[in-house]
């Protein structure tokens, strides 16, 4: 799936987001402000961003522009804030924002505006070259025909050895469930259950790292950090 940057001050909301994401199949990354957020975006580029305008160090809308003038603008960003007013909503969409959450964000709304935002940063962008027309296609029929789907012998066989006691015909959620196990218990045992380097491994925060290990009923063994 995608990876996330959630920049937030506020310790609950960072966690609320950050569970709901995890939960869709999502790799998260956490910044309780910009210095932190700087950090993050110069280590990775996130697929879209979660921004809080309201921070102590520096606000979002000021952390949007200082990214568009170093080119480092180049995901989406969806602004946060419950206290915003429109007019700083529309000044962030101005400078590159594609959206604005109003806090308290529910459920419904986030996930439309993820994905709705992830969608639009997987799109491509073509830009022609200086001084050359944009060519126009003839809507022929030869030129608007799509491939058919390939038939359903085509598609591999699930190597079902690779898949312990997982079975395809469990519920979404109890087939998560049961792959989070058997992932989370390989990299414990590979790392001789050093938090450290699972969470290296995982790239999840190692407070997330023992909540989802405590979620998914894995046995507390005694770690090396």
């Amino acid at each position: 799936m995608a990876r996330i940057l959630v920049v937030d001050d506020e310790i609950g909301i960072r966690e609320l987001l950050s569970e709901i994401l995890y939960d869709e199949g999502h790799t998260i990354e956490l910044a309780e402000n910009a210095s932190q957020a700087r950090a993050a975006r110069l280590r990775i580029r996130p697929d879209l961003v979660l921004l809080d305008i309201w921070m102590p160090d520096t606000d979002g809308v000021t952390l949007l522009k200082e990214w568009g003038s170093q080119g480092l603008l180049d995901m989406p960003v969806i602004m946060m804030s419950g206290h915003a007013t429109i007019d700083t909503a529309v000044e962030a969409t101005r400078i590159g924002a594609i959206d604005f959450l109003e806090k308290p964000i529910t459920l419904q709304r986030l996930l439309k505006t993820v994905s709705a935002g992830l969608a639009r940063g997987r799109m491509p962008v073509v830009k022609p070259l200086a001084g050359m027309p944009i060519p126009t296609v003839s809507a022929t029929p030869a030129l608007l025909h799509t491939p058919e789907p390939a038939p359903v012998e085509a598609v591999a066989v699930v190597d079902r050895s690779l898949l312990g006691d997982i079975t395809l015909d469990q519920p979404l959620r109890e087939a998560r469930d049961a792959f989070e196990r058997v992932y989370f218990e390989y990299h414990l045992g590979r790392e001789n259950n050093s938090m450290t380097r699972v969470s290296e491994k995982t790239g999840l925060e190692r407070t997330h790292l023992y909540r989802k290990l405590k979620q998914l009923g894995i046995e507390s063994r005694k770690r090396s950090s």
